[in-house]
């Protein structure tokens, strides 16, 4: 199946709660961390969410 690769680019702060929660979930903590997880349903809907902040990239 294939991944998501994230790497927040952009401060979280001064979002609100629910993108700051959409990071945490998405497993990503600091700037310039990279995770990678699976693309389901749920996980893009959340990076959708987020995306002004983050790098978003499909890897197979």
């Amino acid at each position: 199946m294939a991944k998501l690769r994230i790497t927040q680019i952009v401060s979280s702060n001064g979002e609100t709660k629910r993108q700051k929660a959409n990071l945490r979930c998405l497993g990503v903590r600091r700037m310039n961390q990279t995770v990678e997880i699976e693309k389901t349903p749920v996980s893009v809907g959340q990076a959708a969410k987020v995306a002004h902040l983050c790098r978003i990239e499909e890897v197979k």
